[in-house]
């Protein structure tokens, strides 16, 4: 602690102003430290959300699944799902190793042409774990980054041959 004060009283800063000045707001409640932060692209919507039906109509968005030998499956998806998530719900065979935390790809899906579009960039993180998928295509994006608006309905997504995940598969991390 002595060392990270004498480096704030170097920059001519206390440890609370420099907290003040970078750091997301915060304050106690109970002995607990609350932090405001922002999430540039929406709420992550894990956990029970996944598995509740559409509460209307307008919510339903359809979706099919084909899997690598082509097999089709229909299914009712909501707007707000993310495409891994969804298939789980149905037993669909997206592996989802990271639970969609962007630290794999197995949950590589090649996207119809027509819908391409109508999806959100892929940030570079995406791209930077696509890089590692086997079998990359055009229009190959990761299922747990698609999440479902009514622009969406009528999406179908081809499962690949195989993905790949590293730690299952032998890959021993190396040092940076």
């Amino acid at each position: 602690m002595l060392a990270t004060n004498r480096a704030f009283s170097i920059l001519g800063l206390t440890f609370s102003s420099f907290r003040r000045l970078f750091m997301p707001a915060a304050r106690t409640n109970n002995g607990y430290l609350k932090r405001n932060f922002h999430i540039s692209r929406g709420p992550l919507l894990t956990g029970d959300y996944e598995w509740q039906d559409p509460k209307s109509p307008e919510e339903v968005v359809n979706i099919t699944y084909i899997d690598s030998k082509g097999n089709r499956t229909e299914v009712k998806g909501k707007v707000g799902d993310n495409v891994m998530y969804l298939a789980h719900r149905y037993n669909i065979p997206i592996e989802g190793a990271c639970e969609a935390s962007l630290a794999c790809s197995t949950c590589h899906v090649y996207v119809k042409d027509e819908y391409m579009d109508k999806l959100n960039e892929p940030e570079e993180k995406e791209d930077d774990m696509l890089d590692m998928a086997p079998f990359l295509q055009e229009n190959s994006r990761l299922g747990c980054q698609i999440i479902l608006t009514k622009d969406l309905e009528g999406l179908e997504v081809t499962l690949p041959k195989a993905t790949r995940n590293f730690y299952v598969d032998g890959h021993v991390p190396q040092p940076h």
